[in-house]
């Protein structure tokens, strides 16, 4: 079963010429979900609301993939949770169109692998901030890293710096912290990615 996605980044936007596309694709628009809020944000219930409904098998498609997220790190983690649970993933407009439900799509691989490689880079320039900014701490005698506790507030934090800043899947985050992936879904996507804003 194939689901819809839109996103725009302002309520001013309209998303009249996705949902006109992905209805074009074939979607249902009973089964078209969308978020008027900015990529940089995890707090899209359209996000939330159409990765509940999604089952091995489906494919979600989208107008182009930075209709996932804003970074190339954080629709990647997208793509790898989706293939993870069966899901496929097909693009509308990209100038490399991207359909994870065909399996062995040379064009599709090809997108991934030029995605991945600035993922790299993004990742490489990220350990770099980060290494800068905790020697500029302990520079000034201030305490690097982070003190974990046990109750579910700090989980989730934990959730989300290992989902921000160490790039992990879903399924690792899940395996580290021992936080179901349905609750991952329904409550860490809800909070403020600051890292995603901060970059």
């Amino acid at each position: 079963m194939d689901y819809g996605y839109a996103r725009v980044s302002t309520s001013q936007q309209d998303l009249e010429r996705q949902f006109n596309a992905l209805a074009k694709a074939g979607v249902d628009p009973n089964r078209i979900y969308s978020d008027k809020k900015s990529g940089a944000t995890t707090d899209r219930p359209g996000l939330i609301d159409v990765f509940d409904r999604l089952r091995p098998g489906d494919v979600l498609v989208v107008y182009t993939l930075d209709r996932l997220g804003r970074t190339v790190r954080n629709v990647l983690n997208q793509i790898h949770d989706l293939r993870e649970a069966g899901v496929g993933l097909r693009t509308l407009a990209d100038t490399i169109p991207i359909d994870t439900s065909k399996p062995g799509d040379a064009m599709s691989e090809l997108a991934i692998i030029l995605l991945s490689l600035f993922a790299q880079m993004e990742r490489t320039y990220a350990l770099e901030r980060a290494a800068h900014a905790r020697a500029v701490r302990e520079e000034k005698g201030l305490r690097a890293g982070r003190k974990l506790a046990s109750n579910s507030e700090q989980h989730l934090e934990w959730a989300r710096h290992l989902r921000a800043v160490d790039h992990l899947t879903m399924a690792e985050i899940t395996a580290k912290t021992g936080i179901p992936r349905t609750s991952l879904y329904r409550h860490f996507l809800r909070m403020d990615d600051r890292a995603v804003s901060a970059g």
